[in-house]
């Protein structure tokens, strides 16, 4: 694994170089943690078994934990997760890029791993420039899991990864401290009707308001 490499990125006006090295090392089977909308993550490929090995590695836990992604935007989302519920689709228009994890469908080619045994997996378009610009580069979505070793607590701090993690992974894409505050909400868009798994930043009540004034939009 050898040295961990830290670069530090502008957030308002990300170098082109730097987000092109952190997709060629995610694509070459790689970890690399990066500045999400709330906390740094560790993306990998999640198609690729040995990179999500690498994942659960670096983790140090096992692989019984299904792995959020994190996708540059919708359209990447259904090229390579799968076409969205109608629910599913219109929670995604009005609450992507944002703190809105939708649980859909694992795809046959994702890594059997990644979705824990749950046949499901987590998806959702952040509100980081710098995160969607990777997953573009990259070209497809990558893992989003917390930067923290297993039973250590998430971080915001690039520092703090850098001291845990330095010597597992490959590059720090440092953006500076992370905004923090609550996760995600996760939605299961599975069944006939949207669930909540988690509660998070993104009020279910919102959520569900949107959903009923949709449905009551539509009727003749």
């Amino acid at each position: 694994m050898g040295a961990m490499r830290r670069v530090f990125v502008d957030r308002a006006s990300p170098q082109r170089d730097a987000i092109d090295e952190a997709a060629k090392w995610i694509v070459d089977g790689g970890v690399v943690a990066i500045p999400t909308d709330t906390l740094y993550g560790l993306a990998a490929d999640p198609f690729s078994a040995a990179a999500v090995a690498r994942v659960f590695e670096v983790k140090g836990r096992s692989g019984d934990r299904a792995l959020p992604l994190i996708a540059s935007d919708t359209g990447q989302v259904t090229t390579y997760i799968g076409q969205l519920s109608s629910d599913a689709a219109r929670l995604a228009a009005r609450f992507w890029p944002g703190p809105l994890t939708l649980l859909v469908a694992a795809p046959r080619a994702l890594a059997k791993d990644v979705s824990g045994g749950t046949g499901k997996v987590g998806v959702r378009v952040p509100a980081d420039d710098v995160a969607r610009r990777i997953c573009a580069a990259v070209g497809r979505p990558v893992t989003a899991t917390s930067a923290n070793a297993s039973g250590e607590a998430a971080t915001a701090d690039p520092s703090t990864v850098e001291r845990t993690l330095g010597d597992r992974i490959d590059l720090l894409i440092d953006t500076g401290p992370a905004p923090g505050g609550a996760p995600s909400t996760i939605v299961d868009a599975t069944g006939r009707t949207p669930l909540l798994v988690r509660a998070g930043a993104l009020a279910w009540d919102e959520i569900q308001a949107w959903l009923n004034n949709e449905q009551g939009a539509r009727r003749p």
